[in-house]
């Protein structure tokens, strides 16, 4: 596969992963990883440090899939829509059915009744593999950068 195809397709899961995110289509979210994917969304200071600890952390499509449906039918939050800005599509290293990628990433939030906040910047960290149903994600990491999260996290980033 060339370089351009390549780039392309990774594009488009990443942009097909947001897009569900930001239409509130979380039932889909876990799709776009593999059975045993790992997702975690951590502060940059933590990952300098060598530190694990983060905010979100899945193991594997089912745990996902149950963050779902407790958000859906459990968890009491203020209604919330996200907006995603992404950027910068990097590929950092690659193999036959394996690539590693980088990209930048703002989350805009809006609360039901107030303004739009950013709420979110950083960069998405990515482990992706070719499976017979495309390209998934094997390790998804958002690790922000900003100073605190300013209110529970619920939603996905």
């Amino acid at each position: 596969m060339d370089d351009i195809t390549l780039r392309h397709e990774l594009q488009d899961l990443e942009n097909r992963y947001i897009r569900a995110i930001d239409d509130d289509r979380l039932e889909d979210w876990p799709d776009f990883f593999t059975d045993d994917a790992t997702y975690e969304i951590l502060p940059r200071e933590n990952v300098r440090a060598g530190r694990p600890a983060g905010v979100m952390h899945c193991f594997g499509r089912a745990m996902m899939r149950d963050r779902i449906v407790s958000l859906r039918k459990a968890n009491i939050f203020e209604a919330q829509t996200y907006r995603h800005f992404v950027s910068g599509l990097e590929i950092v290293s690659q193999s036959s059915d394996r690539v590693s990628t980088r990209s930048n990433y703002l989350v805009i939030r809006t609360l039901s009744g107030l303004d739009a906040e950013v709420f979110q910047v950083g960069s998405y960290e990515d482990e992706v593999v070719r499976t017979p149903d495309g390209w998934r994600y094997a390790t998804k990491r958002a690790i922000f950068e900003n100073a605190r999260v300013k209110t529970l996290l619920v939603i996905p980033v």
